[in-house]
């Protein structure tokens, strides 16, 4: 984020520039840069930035955490197509053993066969019958191999299948992103409209106490004066304190919307924002004409209904994956060592190694799996039907959304109209009853009356504006143009 510095912000910076020194107490280059440094940081982190409101949207949906942890997801699912491409590539190990034989086994073996020499000891007694047997070891103490195997897919009908899921599967978290800046985008829009309403709302309510602050006093003396009673006085300080209390109601208002909208775009709670897009730039017409709704309205253009397509699409390549399993499957591995064996162990790594290779085409073709890839075509099928009266169901629910938000949308700015005149009629009811206080053929019960009753009408109309502005967000969002990511 950038900040700007204002030219009287700068004048301590400009301090060093026109002080003069004596040798003796200047300070060294070093030192000046470190505390020039600090108090521009200072002053920097003091300085509020501006924000108008599709500049809010524009940094939340790069700042806010929601949206960072799509964009992980879509990093991630980078890294697993990466990974189902590998399964291409030739796939190579290396590996190495060692053993030592502690005890050896032996095989056993008649006496004399296989040209074995006759041990009489094996039979107990020294006789030689056919009941006398040969043990002969079978190995040696240290065995040792080293060898290198790599294998290499060569033909898979559902590899295929699998790359284009893996594509669609990018267009998927691709679009979870943007449902993500969606939902964002609607609450920034949603807290921003807040505290430009609260703020505004304050600012009247300062004008209603700067009136009847100035009422007070006109009353003052006029009861020093002896033309008004003591009662009137004290009915006006009653209606300022009621004011001052609502102010500052309306004031906390204002700094929880403030935090919440900084929470909203992912900035610190302590961060000093400015906001600058006033209440005024929305003018009635403005307002009405925002109201009008575009006849042509597509699907595609909410991003549930695209997503919802998108995995479709996934469901149907893990069906057609299925069909693909049915054909053969042709693999290549090449395996190339080295191995030793040796009674002494020095000579185990002294001798010659013996080297070995092979080369081997491997062909599995499925006859029968008791109908396994049946059944799991048939749960893929279903799946997939399922999805797409899901689809169905959407454009219901979709329709349903864009028919309340608009119906809301009209009751409110019939709403809005009419508090707005309302509060012009109070604000000239509150003109006419203090000139007439004033010139002495009204009363003070009627000024408090016309003063309370502005006052309310005030907070009727900021009520129905936030209400109305809140609603042409939910008509965006159903509508699909909340957020384009233009």
């Amino acid at each position: 984020m950038g900040y700007l510095l204002k030219k009287d912000q700068l004048s301590t910076t400009n301090m060093f520039n026109n002080t003069r020194m004596t040798p003796h107490f200047l300070p060294s280059k070093p030192f000046l840069l470190l505390l020039l440094t600090g108090l521009l940081g200072s002053v920097m982190a003091q300085t509020p930035h501006d924000f108008s409101l599709n500049e809010a949207i524009r940094f939340a949906t790069q700042q806010n955490l929601n949206v960072k942890n799509t964009q992980l997801d879509a990093l991630s699912a980078e890294a697993r197509i990466k990974e189902v491409k590998g399964l291409a590539l030739p796939q190579i190990n290396v590996g190495a053993s060692a053993t030592y034989n502690a005890i050896i086994q032996k095989f056993i073996f008649p006496a004399g066969g296989f040209g074995a020499p006759v041990d009489s000891t094996s039979t107990g007694g020294g006789s030689s019958n056919g009941d006398d047997v040969t043990a002969i070891p079978f190995g040696v103490k240290y065995q040792g191999s080293v060898a290198a195997n790599v294998n290499q897919l060569i033909f898979d009908a559902s590899y295929k299948i699998g790359l284009r899921a893996a594509a669609t599967y990018r267009e998927l978290a691709q679009k979870n992103i943007a449902a993500s800046k969606i939902n964002v985008a609607e609450q920034v829009a949603k807290a921003y409209y807040g505290v430009l309403v609260s703020t505004e709302r304050l600012k009247l309510l300062d004008l209603n106490i700067t009136r009847v602050d100035t009422l007070l006093r006109e009353t003052r003396a006029m009861n020093s004066q002896g033309f008004v009673e003591k009662i009137d006085i004290d009915r006006l300080e009653v209606q300022l304190n009621n004011l001052k209390t609502d102010r500052q109601n309306v004031k906390n208002l204002v700094d929880l919307s403030y935090n919440l909208l900084k929470f909203q775009m992912g900035l610190p709670i302590n961060a000093p924002i400015q906001l600058t897009d006033q209440i005024e730039t929305y003018s009635q017409q403005d307002l009405e004409r925002a109201a009008v709704l575009d006849s042509a309205f597509d699907y595609g253009q909410r991003i549930e209904f695209s997503t919802l397509q998108t995995q479709i699409t996934l469901a149907d390549l893990d069906y057609q994956s299925i069909g693909k399993q049915y054909y053969p499957r042709l693999t290549a591995a090449a395996t190339y060592g080295h191995n030793n064996g040796r009674n002494n162990f020095m000579d185990f790594w002294t001798t010659q190694w013996f080297n070995s290779a092979a080369i081997t085409l491997n062909l599995n073709v499925p006859v029968f799996d008791g109908f396994q890839k049946r059944y799991a075509a048939q749960q893929r099928k279903i799946a997939i039907d399922k999805a797409r009266q899901s689809g169905e169901l959407l454009k219901n629910s979709i329709d349903l959304q864009i028919r309340q938000a608009t119906v809301t949308l009209s009751n409110n700015l019939q709403t809005l109209q009419s508090q707005k005149r309302n509060m012009d009629l109070a604000q000239e009811v509150v003109r006419v009853t203090r000139i007439k206080y004033k010139e002495g053929v009204g009363s003070n019960i009627e000024v408090l009356n016309a003063e309370t009753s502005f006052r309310e009408a005030q907070t009727n109309y900021f009520s129905s504006l936030l209400d109305y502005m809140i609603t042409k967000v939910d008509l965006d969002k159903a509508l699909g143009k909340l957020y384009t990511g233009q």
